[in-house]
């Protein structure tokens, strides 16, 4: 695995158009979003949140993007998503590492920096401008959902809560913390579960 780079990686809006559904995971994956520099974008649990985005029409995926999902391997190539109606970011905006190898997720105090918390608002802020009903935010795990929750509620904005794609995140929010579950089952009922949330009108 290339090294991690640790750079923020900005939030992903639509070319044009208004925005209806923001999605939020918790951190940059090293080998996906560190990576190409894009939200969710080569993530192992990103696979997913893209899968759902095309499904309900909210993204455009190059099709040789499925072959092999990997960030750098997208870097290298060009490959981009586009997006519809729907921006994507993350708690916190950079791969977390303390030795250059190796994730580390993000610390409270992290989260909560007063720089984090501003950049926050200010793409949420961004989200929500022009909307004549309020943002649907969708918080991919609980850390998210908590940094999340007192943001929306002062912007007047619906947060919803799923827990995080990737496969620790899906046992633990699973009955019996997945026992005698297939994972490929947890994480096709996950996406069922963002697909009705982006279909929402």
């Amino acid at each position: 695995m290339s090294r991690i780079h640790g750079h923020p990686v900005p939030a992903l809006f639509p070319d044009a158009g208004p925005v209806s559904v923001m999605l939020f995971g918790e951190a940059p994956g090293p080998r996906g979003a560190d990576q190409s520099c894009i939200p969710f974008w080569g993530d192992g649990a990103g696979i997913t949140v893209y899968r759902a985005l095309v499904a309900t029409g909210r993204a455009d995926v190059p099709e040789t993007a499925w072959e092999d999902w990997d960030g750098a391997r997208f870097r290298a190539l060009g490959l981009k998503p586009h997006l519809f109606g729907t921006a994507l970011s993350n708690a916190y905006p950079a791969c977390p590492t303390k030795d250059g190898d190796h994730f580390h997720a993000p610390s409270n105090r992290d989260l909560m920096a007063p720089t984090n918390l501003t950049r926050l608002s200010g793409e949420l802020t961004r989200a929500a401008a022009g909307n004549t009903s309020p943002l649907r935010v969708i918080a991919l795990g609980k850390r998210a959902e908590w940094l999340l929750s007192p943001l929306t509620n002062a912007l007047s904005l619906e947060l919803h809560a799923l827990p995080h794609p990737s496969a620790q995140g899906l046992l633990q929010g699973a009955p019996n913390r997945g026992k005698g579950l297939r994972l490929d089952d947890l994480r096709n009922e996950w996406q069922n579960r963002l697909i009705s949330f982006l279909s929402e009108p």
